[in-house]
């Protein structure tokens, strides 16, 4: 079992003789999951710079949490970077969560000000539920890249479900990006496979070569996949607020397959069941948060292959001449709400385009910019 101990916001800083890109890890930012940073001291002490050609540098995210061993102190730091949160952030000295990102943020600017080539950013987490290691990507070509470099199950579209989160912050500012979850909170498989995704990482972004710990770490991550699809997107988020008694029902792992009409959990209002077959991810099963589950499917060869090509060709100019749509931006548009029902929503995900937001009478359909990195 991983005990929680406290951190030093940088766990650790390695920079290697000669320059090269820089991976910037994050564990920790929920306080609840320090084996992200157990699986980082392990690997730290290993690593030899003058093999290396870059820089590796671990981040502790909310160690006021993580010496308390909760999830957050006030509020949850993973839902606080989108620019209208933090300016609207209350004064440090008055809430815990507004000095962790403070001192994380200069942290944060700090390596990026220091890197020497492009810049790899990997956030460690792991769930309340039992299950494998599995990554969250937003949905960019270059992190989709990146990510398929891991032996692990990727969910598109999730990371674009929810405000705020660290990764669209760092992709903001050119970062390609990669989450990965790594097992149930206090079991050691979930640290074993962290300490895995970090010596894949460090080979497979080039800082260092193909050691004996990276081809073990490979097999270990490709066994614990257990046949689950390669690619799955997210479809929908259940969310959940402190009073709605909500209760997921037992036995789903961190990734389930469900079919539909099954019953997934009760709240106040009655039983929430499956609206379709598929698969639900990341089940609440702890007292704090914010996220019911989420519901998905998976993502076929023909449809990953369509999408990377109709955006290497950049069809997506194409999208502005449709009747209600209009460009906004190189990432946004704007589109009516009749517009939006008649167009079918797998259209926009083809072109990575799934954060739908209300903009007064219309929507804004939007996607992650790509990463200046790539």
């Amino acid at each position: 079992m991983v005990e929680p101990a406290p951190f030093p916001r940088v766990v650790g800083r390695v920079r290697g003789a000669a320059p090269g890109p820089l991976l910037l890890v994050v564990g920790g930012i929920h306080g609840n999951e320090p084996a992200g940073l157990h699986a980082a001291q392990k690997v730290l002490p290993r690593l030899d710079p003058l093999a290396m050609r870059g820089d590796f540098v671990v981040l502790a995210g909310n160690v006021r949490a993580l010496a308390q061993n909760r999830r957050f102190l006030a509020r949850d730091l993973n839902r606080q970077w989108s620019p209208e949160r933090m300016a609207a952030a209350p004064p440090a000295g008055s809430d815990p969560e507004a000095l962790e990102q403070r001192e994380l943020s200069a942290a944060l600017a700090e390596a990026l000000a220091s890197a020497r080539g492009p810049v790899f950013f990997l956030e460690l987490h792991t769930t309340s539920a039992e299950g494998i290691p599995f990554a969250l990507v937003g949905d960019t070509l270059p992190n989709r890249d990146f990510a398929a470099r891991f032996p692990l199950p990727v969910i598109l579209g999730l990371e674009e479900q929810v405000d705020g989160v660290l990764a669209e912050f760092m992709s903001a500012r050119g970062c390609v990006t990669l989450v990965v979850e790594g097992g149930q909170h206090q079991s050691q498989a979930a640290a074993q496979n962290l300490e895995s995704v970090l010596w894949l990482a460090l080979e497979k972004v080039g800082l260092v070569p193909a050691l004996p710990a990276c081809r073990q770490a490979y097999a270990q991550l490709d066994r614990a996949r257990a046949g689950l699809p390669r690619l799955m997107e997210v479809l929908s988020r259940h969310p959940v607020q402190p009073d709605d008694g909500f209760r997921m029902e037992p036995g789903f792992a961190n990734i389930a397959r469900v079919s539909a009409r099954q019953l997934l959990a009760r709240d106040r209002s009655g039983d929430i069941r499956a609206h379709r077959g598929g698969f639900i991810f990341l089940p609440l099963y702890q007292a704090q948060g914010e996220d019911g589950f989420f519901v998905g499917r998976a993502v076929g060869p023909l449809s990953r292959r369509a999408s990377a090509l109709v955006r290497w060709a950049r069809l997506d100019r194409l999208l502005g001449l449709l009747p209600g749509v209009r460009p906004v931006g190189p990432d946004e548009l704007d589109v009516t709400p009749r517009a939006a029902a008649f167009y079918p929503s797998d259209l926009f995900r083809l072109f990575g385009y799934r954060i739908v937001r209300p903009a007064g009478p219309r929507l804004s359909i939007a996607r992650r910019a790509t990463p200046r990195s790539a």
